[in-house]
């Protein structure tokens, strides 16, 4: 994140030719200067490194969860190193909670042109035989539920700013389903569904809608995976789980923030229901354990 800092002051231009002719691209369209944010799910892993690196790059940011200390916490972070951050504190699942969200950050900023769908439901270990409805509901509500017309909500005012930029934080396991914990890896193929269903309809009013899809990230989330286990047991799956990467390590929250600047800047104007996977090539893992044929 520390390649950000620098967004604001200096506009970089960078000279490549195509077809014989010579195209400037500026990287200043890389830049959130003006803009304001809402990032869900905002006071730890991922949601907390987008929000900062939206501060970086210049945004207004608002951050949103059901912790206000973490929330503010973070807020207070952004702040020291000049960003300017709202802390929101809203349950994501209830419709009351997130018109009032949305209408405590435009009374705040008088616009919103961006949007971080990352808050939800962490998986729950248990085989599809055995999960129930309590089970469903609970994750369904903030992962699905919470998405859909948080987006929704947030269309609405892009819609009369004329245009604006949504990004869903989905996850591999919406691609490919990881075993026990099959009402998660549904509700994120669902939020990959949404990304589409929501960017063609909005693309005609300027807002585009992708998806970034990380794979094993170091968070209090993956973390839980494990969190009952014994010290060393609890070490021994985390490494099992790096050696599942082709790149043999999990990754860092820091490592999503890049993908989301470029889907919430100018920089991706002509890229709406995309999907950006950030996963150190995990879902190659199986390709590349495959067994390799005799050369001939």
């Amino acid at each position: 994140m520390n390649a950000l800092n620098n967004f604001n002051k200096d506009i970089v231009k960078v000279t490549y030719s195509i077809e014989g002719g010579a195209t400037m691209f500026d990287l200043s369209k890389f830049s959130l200067k003006g803009k304001t944010a809402i990032v869900t799910g905002g006071s730890r892993g991922i949601g907390k490194a987008i929000a900062q690196g939206f501060a970086k790059a210049g945004a207004k940011v608002a951050v949103t969860s059901r912790k206000l200390n973490d929330l503010e916490a973070n807020a207070a972070e952004i702040k020291t190193f000049g960003g300017e951050a709202l802390p929101v504190q809203a349950h994501l699942g209830k419709m009351e909670e997130i018109n009032r969200m949305v209408k405590t950050v435009m009374d705040k900023f008088g616009r919103i042109d961006i949007l971080v769908n990352n808050a939800g439901a962490g998986p729950a270990s248990t085989t599809v035989l055995n999960a129930d409805e309590r089970l469903w509901e609970t994750i369904m509500n903030l992962n699905l539920k919470g998405v859909y017309f948080t987006s929704q909500a947030v269309a609405k005012i892009m819609k009369k700013q004329g245009g604006g930029r949504i990004v869903n934080i989905a996850s591999i396991d919406g691609i490919k389903p990881e075993l026990g914990v099959s009402i998660y890896n549904i509700s994120k193929a669902g939020v990959r569904m949404i990304t589409s269903a929501f960017a063609v309809e909005l693309a005609p009013f300027n807002i585009r809608v992708n998806t970034i899809a990380p794979g094993p990230i170091s968070t209090k989330l993956l973390d839980s995976h494990w969190a009952h286990l014994p010290a060393a047991e609890f070490k021994k799956r985390k490494q099992g789980l790096a050696e599942m990467t082709p790149m043999r390590r999990i990754g860092e929250p820091d490592e999503i923030v890049g993908a989301a600047i470029y889907l919430a800047s100018d920089a991706s104007s002509y890229t709406t229901g995309a999907e950006i996977v950030i996963d150190g090539g995990t879902l190659l893992f199986a390709l590349l354990e495959a067994p390799v044929p005799p050369e001939e």
